[in-house]
């Protein structure tokens, strides 16, 4: 079988182009692995158009307040709301959406006041149908691969790329193949896409094992692509930006925080606001700071020890499910990102990201712990003297709580680190375990538990 050509009849190019991150080149389509034909680069979209007549700020805020009294799906949807800044479709009708986006920005007060960071927030995209941020990428990636001609859609991942594809392509028509490494994911996160009704392989590899061979499948069958190096995965997840700075009155907070797994989301975060600071939408850029867990550290290697010039790959080990990643696709980017936002990248173990996780969820807000490594970085750039308590900072939450139940559940019976070289650290997290408590059914005995709850 032959590969179809990203730029088949259906979709629209006179508005954006395809450019190459390194070497500029602007092209009108893009092979299906979407890496530049002359320098082999990963590919961006751009917007040439922007140039000669650059959308009006003023007008743009309007339109997109105006739309969100509008009941029409496409406004009904966070990421297509925002569609002035995203390439162009021919009809509305035309979007595969489930309504995503529109997720909440959290004060929280009590890791508020154990940081000395007193105006702390997070934006949680853990809250999007499907339960992580990739839903925001995928409404856009996904319509424009049934634009394409596309009858089938792929993915290598992690858990929650899986869920999110295997839901927009159902909700479009289209068929899904999945590519996940065996035993190494949430089985929550697997549950969706089975029931998606996604053709699910666990391959004997890691993610980056499975990202190589599904590479090397696009460009031999007509399957379509929809991991973060399809760049327009990154233009709907750049809306997360969009959407954060409109709750924020377009007022940029001092500082956004990040996990850092594939690297795509930081990408696209970083990309959405240097084109709302070219358009004049905001004033001024905020830190975009990236953390990564310590196991899986492949970003804070590369900056490290070879001055972002070249990646440092790891093998990547970590409780964190969706940033056990060690090859990092879209890691030029992320460096280019953290260059012209002068953010920081750092690192956390096991143990920092299970206690932030708990600190986030005694707020009532739950997520799953890859979302975590935000807290527990800012604690390490807070001691570092980058973060300023003074400063405003945004942790961007990535997936939900129910992600991964089990690590929840671990955590507070306090097997989490059973027999692992963490087990005896691990005694610090017990302030923060609520496990459950047997009880004979007698109202003495609930009542002798509230007493001694009451105590504690």
């Amino acid at each position: 079988m032959s590969p179809l050509s990203t730029s088949a009849p259906g979709v629209r190019q006179a508005a954006f182009r395809f450019r190459c991150i390194a070497c500029g080149t602007l092209n009108d389509s893009a092979s299906q692995d979407f890496r530049c034909a002359h320098c082999g680069d990963l590919l961006e979209i751009t917007y040439p158009r922007w140039k000669e007549a650059s959308p009006d700020a003023a007008k743009l805020k309007s339109t997109w307040r105006n739309r969100r009294l509008s009941s029409e799906p496409i406004d009904q949807s966070g990421v297509w709301r925002f569609r002035d800044l995203l390439p162009a479709l021919e009809t509305d009708q035309q979007a595969i959406t489930l309504g995503e986006g529109n997720t909440p920005l959290y004060e929280l007060p009590q890791c508020a006041r154990s940081t000395g960071v007193p105006r702390l927030f997070a934006k949680h995209q853990g809250l999007n149908p499907t339960g992580s941020f990739k839903d925001a990428g995928m409404t856009v990636a996904a319509t424009f691969a049934r634009l394409a001609g596309f009858r089938w859609v792929a993915c290598a991942s992690t858990g929650n790329t899986s869920a999110s594809m295997a839901a927009y392509a159902a909700r479009g028509g289209l068929r899904s193949l999945v590519l996940v490494p065996d035993g190494k994911i949430s089985w929550s996160k697997l549950s969706q896409a089975l029931d998606y009704g996604a053709v699910t392989c666990q391959l004997r590899t890691d993610f980056d094992g499975c990202l190589r061979l599904l590479q090397q499948l696009v460009l031999r069958a007509p399957v379509y692509q929809l991991n973060s190096i399809n760049p327009f995965r990154l233009e709907g997840q750049k809306t997360l930006a969009l959407e954060l700075l409109e709750q924020l009155d377009w007022q940029p907070p001092d500082h956004i925080i990040v996990p850092g797994g594939n690297l795509g989301n930081s990408s696209a975060i970083g990309k959405a606001l240097g084109e709302m600071h070219g358009l004049g939408l905001i004033s001024r850029l905020p830190k975009l700071s990236v953390i990564q867990a310590e196991g899986a550290n492949a970003l804070v290697r590369t900056l490290r020890e070879a001055g972002g010039k070249r990646l440092i790959s790891v093998q990547a080990e970590t409780r964190a499910t969706a940033v056990r990643i060690g090859n990092p696709a879209s890691w030029k980017k992320a460096v280019n990102v953290l260059e012209a936002t002068s953010g920081a990248c750092e690192q956390v173990t096991e143990i920092e990201i299970a206690q932030a996780k708990a600190e986030i969820g005694a707020e009532g807000i739950g997520c799953e712990p890859a979302s975590a490594v935000t807290l527990a970085g800012l604690k390490k750039l807070l001691k570092q003297g980058f973060v300023k308590p003074e400063e405003s900072v945004i942790l961007v939450l990535t997936g939900n709580l129910l992600k991964d139940p089990d690590f929840t559940l671990g955590f507070h019976r306090g097997d989490l680190f059973r027999g692992t070289p963490d087990e005896s650290a691990s005694a610090r997290l017990d302030p923060w375990r609520r496990p459950p408590i047997v009880l004979d059914a007698t109202l003495d005995a609930v009542i002798r538990t509230l007493e001694q709850a009451e105590k504690s």
